[in-house]
């Protein structure tokens, strides 16, 4: 018992060390103007990336950290998100659909419970996934930031998923690739953590995508990431939403 009472407190005090030494890596959020320079590095990054193939790709299956598993018709906007023994049948428009649990169909304040639950999985998960295709969607502001005799490209949003008001510093190699971004975001206290964006991937029909993120304080790796062109493609008969 004395020996896990020590192992107990030398966890705290390292988590305790962890979190001063991010904190005080803190770092305060550009303050600055939107520019159509701004967009056309925007631009010059969804180019990079093949942004024509991806808004032509029909279906994505990846696994998340934590046993997160989605698979994704694009075209409809339409998800299947399983985690331990629950998984939700979701259309992304509304969050409606279908709520299981241990292979059985569950209603009322389960089902409910479960359609928040993969939704929120969902807004982080796939932003995680393909972020860097979602700087023009809808409430995103788009500037400049100088840093490093670098141009930086700051994407804020207003609107959307379950935590608006996040900010997102990418850094771009010199073929306007992500290398990594910086964050300002309501979940973690620490301003501008940076992560990277690697294990970059060209998927069957062109599109790029990273498999892989860094920091100081986690990693993690995208797995069985999958291209497809039906539910049949990942071994589904086509799933009533």
């Amino acid at each position: 018992m004395k020996i896990l009472k020590w192992v107990g407190l030398v966890l705290v005090f390292l988590a305790l060390m962890l979190g001063i030494f991010l904190y005080s890596q803190s770092e305060s959020k550009p303050v600055v103007n939107q520019t159509p320079e701004a967009d056309k590095l925007a631009q010059d990054m969804l180019t990079a990336l093949n942004k024509p193939a991806w808004d032509s790709l029909k279906f994505l299956k990846w696994e998340f950290m934590g046993g997160h598993k989605y698979m994704w018709d694009q075209q409809n906007n339409q998800a299947i998100i399983s985690w331990g023994d629950s998984k939700v049948h979701m259309n992304l428009d509304d969050q409606s659909g279908k709520a299981f649990e241990n292979g059985s169909e569950v209603s009322g304040e389960k089902k409910s419970k479960l359609l928040t639950t993969a939704w929120s999985y969902w807004c982080n998960d796939s932003f995680w996934m393909f972020a860097p295709f979602k700087i023009f969607d809808p409430n995103t502001k788009r500037t400049i930031v100088n840093e490093n005799n670098q141009k930086r490209l700051m994407v804020s949003y207003s609107g959307g998923g379950v935590t608006p008001g996040d900010s997102y510093l990418w850094l771009l190699d010199q073929d306007n690739i992500p290398t990594a971004y910086k964050m300002w975001v309501k979940i973690i206290p620490v301003g501008g953590m940076e992560v990277s964006w690697e294990g970059w991937k060209t998927l069957p029909g062109g599109a790029k995508i990273a498999t892989s993120h860094k920091s100081v304080a986690f990693s993690f790796d995208m797995k069985d990431v999958e291209e497809g062109n039906s539910w049949e493609d990942f071994g589904l008969s086509n799933p009533a939403f």
